[in-house]
């Protein structure tokens, strides 16, 4: 159970802390009034998580979203992959520890798992680089990408990143170069291709290993060209404005979906996945082997195609009708 809790998760947690004290006292005194007691205190706290998730603004999806003790990439790649065997490196210059990746075996068939990790701790996080890749960090997707493109095995991509690492190091190495040549890489890759945003889908970090035939993602995460903090900061020069810069990014997994950009919203667990990680992952799982199984029906050209088709309809464009000039007198 959760233990770290948000602002809208406040009441749920003095429900909790109730229940658990009156649970305490009913062991030491029992009797029917005492379970009574505690038998209503449940019920009451599961009409609040019920209609607390059931009413979700963006905001606090997005607060879902990075939430400290979510599953991150590892959790989910040790719980539904056996033989995950990880690769280092971009063969140019560093490894990049902010992305892993390597081959797996899923259902028992080979896959290649691509993933952006964060860290649990400010230690982690460190060696993580905050889940922040840089260019380094693009180019070992890639390869690892062209690899398994060479060895015929579908490509299963994680992203929880707020975005691609701004520091000058990254300009040096040239990131933007990384991401661009990825996009388009990714667009030839002739293997089936499903990204999964797990956590936060930010800007062009995630977009850079997220080209797929399938995007899904999971019920809590959130997608968007930037973070609403960043949002807010441009349009109202303050980050306090980012609750209403995520309603107007329209980034949860529902209004992309409705928009055509996700294809499949993917369920967690009542109070999110970092609720419980193992039913976040049985869910996770259950998706990813529906849409790969159709996937593996097309072939190499028709993957490419449908992944291009795919790019090229996202958008939509709405135009307000001009008002007729006055006619002179």
């Amino acid at each position: 159970m959760a233990e770290f809790y948000l602002d809208f998760e406040k009441p749920i947690a003095e429900l909790r802390t109730k229940l658990r004290e009156l649970s305490e006292i009913s062991t030491a005194h029992p009797g029917d009034a005492m379970a009574n007691c505690v038998k209503m205190l449940e019920e009451q706290l599961d009409e609040t998580i019920r209609n607390t998730y059931a009413n979700l603004s963006s905001w606090q999806r997005v607060q879902l979203a990075r939430h400290p003790e979510r599953p991150y990439a590892l959790d989910y790649i040790n719980r539904i992959f056996t033989d995950f065997m990880e690769f280092h490196g971009d063969r140019r210059f560093a490894d990049d520890k902010a992305i892993v990746g390597g081959f797996a075996r899923f259902n028992g068939k080979p896959v290649m798992v691509v993933g952006t990790q964060k860290g649990r701790d400010m230690r982690e996080n460190l060696f993580r680089n905050f889940g922040w890749p840089s260019a380094e960090g693009y180019r070992k997707a890639m390869r690892l990408m062209n690899m398994a493109d060479r060895a015929g095995v579908p490509i299963i991509t994680f992203i929880d990143t707020p975005g691609a690492f701004p520091g000058v190091a990254s300009e040096e190495r040239h990131i933007g170069e990384a991401i661009a040549v990825n996009l388009r890489e990714m667009f030839g890759l002739s293997v089936p291709v499903i990204a999964v945003v797990i956590g936060e889908g930010g800007s062009g970090g995630a977009l850079g290993i997220s080209v797929g035939n399938k995007i899904l993602l999971l019920e809590n995460a959130y997608y968007s060209v930037i973070t609403p903090e960043g949002c807010a900061a441009i349009l109202w020069k303050n980050r306090s404005f980012a609750p209403r810069a995520a309603e107007a990014l329209k980034l949860t997994a529902a209004d992309l979906t409705r928009l055509g950009v996700a294809d499949e919203v993917i369920e967690e667990p009542m109070g999110g996945a970092h609720v419980d990680y193992d039913k976040a992952a049985e869910f996770l799982k259950a998706s990813l082997t529906k849409n790969l199984n159709e996937l593996k029906k097309l072939s190499a050209a028709k993957l490419r195609e449908q992944r291009y088709e795919k790019f090229r309809k996202i958008g939509q464009v709405a135009e307000a009708l001009e008002e007729a000039a006055p006619e002179a007198e």
